[in-house]
């Protein structure tokens, strides 16, 4: 008999892991073996796990879909991440690709081609929802006619920078960072002040607006006193 698919999902919304859950039990080829509330559950579970694909919200909270798709593609690059979003920024998508993602589908159409995705992940292939595929080969062909190669964004904040500014504009004060991710206050302090001069931002209302804009975190997320 051949060996299922295995498939954690990573999803903060309990209802949408229960809707996938529903969705994929009935495959006879596909076994749901964990679900993550977080991106840093979704990094420990694939650790321990080693599950074929991940099926990965971006907008989660301690630890957003990017930095958690580009951590499990450094621990466990045998994990193939299939990215499943309500956000369809170009941007956005290129950045999750960049990060080692094989697929992006828009939730709104999900059901359609969440099956598909999942097993052509597993052979090795990329997936992308059709509309998301056409504005990636439309960007492709236009940067070639123009001779410009296709653009290639490199954040200049560290992956540990990025969690740190992601738990800044959730409202975490520094002593609850350093529980969080296990490192001191003054090491806090320092990452602190590094993302602020890498983004030219010196207040924690700068930050949140940063994050909420660059699709770190959702707005609903932010420190309730910043918005």
């Amino acid at each position: 008999m051949e060996k299922k698919i295995s498939v954690l999902l990573a999803d903060d919304h309990t209802v949408v892991r229960q809707g996938l859950r529903a969705l994929l039990s009935v495959e006879s080829d596909i076994e749901i073996v964990g679900e993550a509330e977080s991106g840093r559950q979704a990094v420990t579970m694939a650790r321990k796990l080693l599950p074929d694909v991940i099926v990965m919200d971006v907008a989660m909270p301690l630890l957003n879909g990017l930095e958690a798709t580009r951590q499990i593609h450094k621990l466990v690059p045998a994990t193939r991440v299939l990215v499943l979003s309500t956000y369809s920024d170009d941007e956005y998508v290129q950045q999750l690709i960049q990060a080692g993602a094989v697929g992006y589908l828009v939730k709104q159409t999900a059901a359609n081609d969440l099956l598909k995705a999942i097993r052509e992940a597993h052979k090795g292939n990329s997936f992308f929802s059709p509309y998301i595929a056409k504005r990636l080969n439309d960007h492709s062909r236009e940067a070639f006619a123009k001779g410009e190669p296709a653009r290639k964004r490199t954040d200049s904040l560290t992956s540990r920078e990025s969690e740190v500014l992601q738990l800044i504009a959730e409202g975490q004060a520094n002593k609850q960072i350093a529980a969080e991710l296990s490192i001191s206050i003054k090491t806090v302090e320092k990452h602190r002040q590094q993302v602020m001069n890498k983004l030219n931002i010196h207040d924690v209302a700068g930050l949140t607006r940063y994050a909420i804009a660059n699709g770190i975190i959702e707005s609903n997320m932010a420190a309730k006193s910043l918005i």
